[in-house]
Formats: structure tokens, sequence, C-alpha cells
């Protein structure tokens, strides 16, 4: 006698936004560039494993500075296995993630502040993921994108598609990935979520 209500259809998580070096040994000090949509490792975690587990095997640990991260749990379930988690203050810089999978390497992801501009976060995303480079410490790359490009980048204001991404939603629009100018990239990554 009452009505049936509809069943609401269940909201997937957006993709990691990753860019990930793809050839074998490289250069660098980086594997690649993250750039999370929040600050909140419970809910960004699953995502980026989701992405990794099948590329790099399980990821079993992550290390943090505890600068930008407002909470470090101590583990992090994540679709079926445990993450544990760890935070060093000196020891890893402030815009680096460290993670590592039992038995098969480590890898350095540059984390790129979520409240970075489309058009920063690509540059970053680029020159992070970059077969040949670039030698610099994550926060060193941030700084000289900065110093390049004048303006902070989380100066700037998001305009409503970026605005949406930053506050959990998913854009309609993919972010734009600017003109290179310089030397070719040689088509060594993966970008995901972008």
């Amino acid at each position: 006698m009452h009505p049936t209500l509809p069943h609401p259809e269940p909201v997937a998580a957006p993709a990691a936004r990753l860019a990930l070096k793809t050839d074998g040994t490289s250069l660098g000090l980086l594997d690649g560039a993250w750039w999370p949509r929040s600050r909140d490792l419970l809910s960004e975690l699953p995502a980026l494993t989701d992405v990794l587990d099948p590329l790099w095997g399980r990821i079993t640990r992550i290390a943090v500075n505890p600068e930008h991260w407002p909470v470090i749990p101590r583990q992090i379930s994540v679709h079926g296995h445990i993450v544990k988690v760890g935070w060093f203050t000196p020891e890893i810089d402030p815009h680096k993630l460290l993670l590592l999978s039992y038995g098969t390497g480590r890898w350095d992801l540059l984390v790129i502040p979520p409240e970075t501009g489309a058009e920063s976060a690509a540059r970053l995303m680029a020159a992070a993921s970059d077969y040949d480079g670039p030698p610099l410490t994550a926060s060193a790359l941030i700084a000289a994108d900065e110093a390049q490009h004048g303006v902070l980048a989380a100066d700037q204001p998001l305009d409503p598609d970026e605005a949406w991404e930053y506050e959990g939603g998913a854009s309609a629009v993919a972010a734009a990935v600017p003109h290179q100018t310089g030397p070719p990239v040689r088509a060594s990554r993966l970008i995901i979520g972008m």
C-alpha cells in the first residue's frame, strides 16, 4: 500500500589524480605525483591504492610528514587489506608520500596540495613524472614552480569546476594540460584521474 522508494545508486569515489613514471628505473628523486582532493588520508588513500596496487603490488605501508596532514591514522583499511601509516618530521619532505609494497619496492610521490590550481598541478605532475628528472625534492619542485610562474597556485581563486572538485565532487570537465614549452617529453608517464 505504501509507494516503493527508489534505491539510491552507490556513488563511486572519484579516481585518484595521479601521474607516474612508467619506464623501469629512472632518474630523479620522485616516481610521480599525486594531487589529492583533500588533506584527509582516510578518504584519499583508498582511491590511490586502487590505482597503485595493480601496478606496483599491494601497498602495505605509507609514510608522510605530518606538516600538511591534520590527522594521521595508524592504519587505514583499503578494499580488503590494511595499509599501515607512519609519520616522520625531519626525515620526509612535507610534500612527499613514501609508499612501500611488501617485497616489491618503494616509491616516492610528490603530493600536490589539494588547493593547487589545475594549471599548476598539471605542470607539477608533468615535471614529477618526467623520466629524466627532476633532480629536485618535492618541496623544491613546488617552490620552483611558484617562483617561475609568479603567483602562488593556492592564492588564485578557483573556478566553479575546480571548487567543486576541491570540495569532493567529480568535475564534468577534465583539467586541461597547458601547452608545454621546451624539448618534447618522452611518453614515459601514466596520468590517471585528471
